[in-house]
């Protein structure tokens, strides 16, 4: 752990924890979280997109009393953005999705656990009181009862539905980096392991000892498969039957608040609001879906404009504090982050990840101030301007 603060020491914003998880992590771990599908055009257009709008700024105001704490289905957080669902994060990062959870809390931020995790649901939930559950929806209806039955008796007060996912998508870059699903031992991968023993000593072999071989906890009702097993391809690898029927059933299930992850079309947008949808995520998967899809910074102003009564959040690319107040200009409620914290919990555990929401809060409190804002509401379009390839239709 003294190593891993001194390496936090050295972290200055979220873009630098990349770097450094690069050394810690074995090639295949990292390219699992690093890489997205085929060409990565989209995840680099993900960040190409903030870097299209520029900021005109106020000056000569009082911004000694700001406040960025933020309003949403009856919470008040701290700061306007969350942890985004990470997959198997306790591969990368020892009791990964405890660690998310607990570092959340603390900061009062939501945190999301992704239904393709590897700790247990329940477990999370008493861990983090600031949790959400996202969900990929089994491909028939009592298996999604079932699910929602767990989730509700695990108490979580949220539920995210993950859309964008029919099939398995063509993430060549992760093969490429030697990581498969299954996960299959090969020499290579032994080899990378051994290169790396801080992770090798710290996450994985602590794993099995404490906790045995890691299984998918939380796709389904009951527990999933183990990582190296063949069944996780048939587990993952087909949800292509679902459609709005299915999602109409989770809103007739769920007592809770339900928000809708994947959505980047307004029609799609309206259906969800008129399905009972809560919220929506405007979300491209990080990338690691469909190549070529639209940044969702892009499209985050037409879905604000269909859905005016109901909270629109976004993920895919926030890496600073100015990513969050211009998605927040353009109109979303809330956003989330991913890659970063996972990364942090991989570095650090639950202080990496303490250190990097601390990075995130406190570069948001600072250029709220460059812009001469006081709070959040504020922002608006007006003081955005685009620099190129865009029009505000």
């Amino acid at each position: 752990m003294t190593k891993a603060l001194s390496v936090l020491r050295r972290i200055l914003c979220l873009d630098d924890f990349e770097a450094a998880a690069a050394k810690h992590l074995p090639r295949p771990i990292f390219g699992y979280v690093a890489g997205a599908a085929e060409t990565n055009w989209s995840l680099d257009d993900n960040r190409a997109a903030f870097g299209e709008l520029g900021f005109i700024p106020r000056v000569l105001v009082d911004v000694s009393k700001r406040s960025q704490q933020t309003s949403l289905f009856g919470c008040v957080y701290a700061a306007p953005f969350g942890i985004a669902p990470l997959g198997i994060s306790a591969l990368y990062a020892y009791r990964g999705d405890v660690v998310l959870a607990r570092a959340a809390a603390a900061a009062n931020i939501p945190m999301v656990l992704s239904g393709s995790s590897l700790i247990r649901m329940e477990e999370v939930a008493q861990a983090g009181r600031t949790a959400w559950f996202q969900a990929y929806l089994p491909d028939d209806a009592p298996r999604i009862t079932a699910l929602i039955e767990r989730a509700a008796q695990a108490a979580f007060a949220t539920l995210v539905v993950t859309v964008d996912v029919p099939v398995w998508a063509n993430r060549e870059n992760n093969i490429r980096a030697g990581f498969a699903t299954p996960l299959r031992p090969t020499v290579r991968l032994a080899w990378d392991g051994i290169t790396h023993p801080r992770w090798l000593l710290g996450t994985f072999l602590r794993t099995l000892a404490r906790h045995g071989m890691p299984h998918f906890e939380n796709n389904y009702a009951t527990r999933g498969a183990p990582i190296l097993s063949s069944r996780v391809v048939r587990e993952f690898s087909d949800r292509g039957t679902l459609n709005w029927e299915h999602f109409a059933l989770v809103r007739r299930l769920w007592k809770g608040t339900l928000v809708i992850k994947g959505i980047l079309d307004r029609e799609d947008a309206r259906l969800a609001r008129d399905a009972g949808a809560d919220g929506i995520i405007v979300s491209n998967h990080g990338g690691r879906q469909l190549d070529g899809v639209v940044s969702p910074l892009r499209v985050l102003p037409q879905i604000v404009a269909a859905c005016p009564d109901i909270p629109v959040m976004m993920d895919s690319g926030v890496r600073r504090g100015t990513d969050v107040l211009k998605a927040l200009a353009l109109g979303a409620k809330f956003v989330f982050a991913g890659r970063p914290f996972a990364y942090a919990a991989a570095l650090g555990g639950e202080p990496g990840v303490n250190h990097a929401i601390r990075l995130l809060s406190d570069e948001i409190f600072r250029d709220m101030a460059m812009l001469g804002i006081t709070d959040l509401e504020a922002l608006s379009v007006a003081q955005l301007v685009r620099i190129k390839g865009y029009s505000r239709e």
